[in-house]
């Protein structure tokens, strides 16, 4: 199985492990550039995308599911935040921790950047009981310490790295002022 997230009339279908390290790539960016409310709502739905919780070949979304606002100047700010951080993610942020090398992520993150700059948001999706994308209520903006990376709650206790185990190493020791 694999899993597919869509856009622009175009798909990037992933093996499940190359979805996972797609969505640890993103989540380590997303995790250091999220500040407004919506940032938290996009790192949300990355959040449902771990493959550890949700089950392996199941993940995946339509960029139109998305809510990216009411107004083009909310849908620009929106769309500007994921591309944002897509190319902080290609500009590898942190990889050197992840301890593997994700040789085939950068061409996952450039395909699935392709669709985010040619998606044209449309009108704010229809709020039902299956929504795909978080509402506000539901924004991931706590911290894990230990992996210094957004925590998935309120989803779960524990970030994309937690629930399948990985050990991020600590950061280098401050320096000493004496």
């Amino acid at each position: 199985m694999g899993n597919v997230f869509d856009g622009a009339g175009d798909g990037l279908s992933m093996s499940n492990g190359g979805t996972a390290v797609f969505v640890e790539v993103l989540w380590l960016a997303v995790s250091e550039l999220a500040s407004r409310p919506w940032d938290f709502r996009f790192a949300s739905l990355l959040a449902l995308q771990d493959q550890n919780v949700m089950g392996r070949g199941v993940v995946g979304f339509d960029l139109q599911d998305i809510d990216w606002g009411d107004t083009p100047s909310e849908q620009a700010e929106a769309k500007g935040f994921v591309l944002r951080v897509v190319d902080l993610a290609l500009r590898r942020h942190r990889w050197d921790e992840l301890g593997y090398e994700p040789p085939y992520a950068p061409t996952y993150l450039k395909h699935f950047r392709d669709m985010v700059e040619a998606f044209v948001p449309g009108p704010r999706p229809a709020r039902g009981g299956d929504d795909v994308f978080p509402g506000p209520d539901m924004a991931v903006t706590a911290s894990c310490v230990p992996h210094r990376v957004l925590n998935a709650l309120p989803h779960w206790d524990g970030c994309v790295f937690c629930t399948t185990g990985s050990v991020l190493p600590p950061p280098p020791p401050a320096a000493a002022n004496g």
